[in-house]
């Protein structure tokens, strides 16, 4: 984890790539495989530029349809990038979200996220798998719980330790305190690290029991993924 994986895009604060983590077979994650960001709202022409620079050609949007009409990108991406709209969150699912909304800017709604809805989840990590050669963007509002959710699992399928997983979801924390002020939004991590505390757990920890609860493999497989979709996400993410 000493590599810095943090990427400078104009217009971006929490932009970094998944590559250079090691593997628990001795491997590494490929570089420019998939790089998580905030919603890219801001990006100029010259992140956009830097992104195509760094081998992105396919962005995933895990927002919602009203947070795409809320917060529209200031400029276009390039023609060689394809943009996806996935999202990740079903809202008028109102019986989850009524149980779970409280805690849904924390780790703590992920398992029971998961358990009911893999099916969403697959179509995200599939659409990964068949993407065209070239990275994949992932994002979503501030690049840390949905946009981590989905990292999480990649890494853990590419053998990524859980203890390396939680500190590369933890690194979003300072980068969004950074984005809460340029946007003008109060920054929520006390509250969070709160509700955490109150139930004897903190991010890092409940990330690792996260990823040691769930055999990824199997959880795709079994929520639709092929073999050959199982297959190419494992030559995207992991290097011979």
């Amino acid at each position: 984890m000493g590599v810095d994986r943090h990427l400078n895009i104009d217009g971006l604060v929490n932009a970094r790539d998944l590559g250079g983590l090691p593997t628990k077979d001795g491997r590494t994650v490929r570089k420019g495989a998939v790089v998580r960001t905030e919603a890219l709202t801001r990006v100029t022409d010259a992140g956009w530029a830097a992104l195509v620079d760094h081998g992105v050609r396919t962005v995933i949007d895990l927002r919602g349809d009203d947070e795409l009409e809320r917060n529209p990108a200031i400029a276009q991406s390039p023609d060689q990038v394809r943009r996806l709209h996935l999202p990740l969150d079903d809202l008028s699912d109102t019986e989850f979200w009524d149980e779970w909304q409280a805690l849904s800017a924390t780790p703590l709604y992920y398992r029971p996220f998961l358990k009911r809805y893999p099916a969403t989840v697959a179509r995200i990590i599939g659409a990964i798998a068949d993407a065209e050669q070239g990275g994949v963007l992932i994002h979503c509002a501030g690049g840390r719980d949905r946009t981590g959710l989905i990292s999480a699992l990649l890494l853990a399928f590419a053998g990524v330790s859980a203890d390396d997983i939680a500190t590369d979801y933890r690194l979003s924390d300072e980068r969004l305190v950074t984005l809460f002020s340029v946007l003008g939004i109060e920054d929520p991590s006390q509250v969070i690290a709160s509700t955490l505390a109150e139930r004897g757990t903190n991010a890092h920890a409940e990330m690792m029991a996260i990823v040691d609860s769930l055999d990824v493999p199997h959880y795709l497989a079994d929520a639709g993924l092929t073999e050959p979709q199982l297959a190419a996400l494992r030559h995207r993410l992991v290097s011979p």
